[in-house]
């Protein structure tokens, strides 16, 4: 007779997920990343994957575009003139460059707010490189307006000044502007703010974990809030979500920036059909607008999460998982598949600049729509 409780530990124990990535030297794999990648509808049909639809991620940055609802519906476009590469920037995980910085200082300006309210740190800000080369070499040391998630915490405050909350102490899980956004998360989620699985990110707000098939789902009414029926809790949010896609979809650099970033990459790569939206830990949410796919076939709007194991601090499992994903599902193809071919296969270089080793895909996405009935 099983010992008491083995059961609820085989449920909960974790499968191991399949390898989607190997990185090779020389025809000798050195290294996998193992993942779980679900595609699903705005209903949450799935249609393709592989591994696990329902292991749990942290939301991270890919929580971004639904909380910025919470301004929009707070009517913060009207009160403050938010121009659109503004809220594409709040929705973001920018890479701290000029043009980032300048666009959330003008609107501080506008609204009469001062920067040394962000309380987002600045420790390893900002990401892009020449940016921080260039910091360095003046002697300067990077604000917190150089973190990516200062559009975030400014979503935060432009909430405190248009509800006259007091700003200190924003962050925090109890202050009003943190119950406002994860109560739009959890609208946009179908839940509600008291079932919300709550954690600390890493700039020091709450994020929140859901199933991948349930961030996959999000992504999905991201690419198409109007698919939602009348009937469904989340149709409040179709109006402030499909203004928060739109800024994305024209402000590709804003979501992620001018140099080899790679949610901006993929969405100038194919302009107008796809969201794309990093988190740390290695978890990527797609919000792929209804189009035709590399078939032929005209296809509804979907979502896609791809989460890699081990975190991927190098990036290139993300990377590599990434595209190899929207190409099986038939969104990349032909010259976008080329001009993302550096995200496709990553290559490391020896210091003479010649290839060293390749990262390669090494997974086929399951038909899932086909499979399940």
């Amino acid at each position: 007779m099983p010992a008491a409780g083995s059961s609820a530990r085989a449920k909960n124990r974790r499968t191991v997920p399949p390898v989607l990535v190997r990185q090779v030297r020389n025809g000798i794999e050195e290294s996998v990343h193992r993942g779980d990648i679900v595609e699903v509808d705005v209903s949450g049909r799935l249609l393709r994957g592989l591994g696990d639809p329902d292991r749990v991620a942290n939301l991270r940055s890919c929580v971004k575009p639904f909380g910025l609802v919470a301004l929009i519906e707070s009517g913060g476009i009207e009160a403050f003139e938010l121009e659109p590469p503004e809220l594409a920037i709040m929705a973001s995980s920018h890479s701290g460059e000029d043009l980032h910085v300048r666009t959330i200082q003008g609107i501080y300006r506008r609204v009469g707010l001062t920067q040394s309210l962000l309380a987002c740190g600045a420790e390893k800000m900002p990401l892009d490189e020449l940016t921080a080369a260039r910091l360095a070499r003046d002697g300067e040391k990077a604000s917190p307006v150089r973190h990516m998630c200062s559009g975030q915490h400014s979503v935060f405050l432009l909430l405190c000044k248009l509800r006259g909350w007091d700003p200190m102490g924003y962050w925090l899980e109890e202050h009003p502007a943190q119950v406002a956004y994860r109560t739009t998360v959890a609208r946009a989620f179908g839940t509600t703010a008291a079932r919300l699985k709550l954690g600390i990110d890493g700039c020091g707000i709450p994020t929140y974990a859901f199933p991948l098939r349930e961030i996959a789902k999000a992504y999905a009414f991201l690419a198409d809030p109007s698919a939602v029926a009348a009937s469904d809790g989340r149709a409040s949010l179709a109006a402030g979500l499909t203004i928060v896609r739109d800024a994305m979809l024209a402000n590709p650099e804003m979501v992620g920036g001018s140099r080899d970033r790679i949610d901006t990459s993929v969405m100038k790569a194919i302009p107008g059909r796809i969201v794309s939206k990093g988190g740390m830990e290695a978890l990527r949410g797609l919000a792929i607008l209804a189009g035709p796919r590399a078939n032929g076939a005209r296809a509804t709007a979907s979502g896609m999460a791809i989460k890699i194991e081990d975190g991927d601090g190098f990036d290139r499992g993300t990377w590599a998982a990434t595209i190899e994903a929207l190409s099986q599902a038939g969104v990349l193809a032909g010259q976008a598949l080329r001009v993302l071919g550096r995200y496709h296969r990553p290559v490391e270089t020896d210091p003479h600049g010649r290839v060293s080793a390749e990262a390669i895909p090494s997974f086929e996405l399951a038909p899932l729509a086909e499979l399940i009935r």
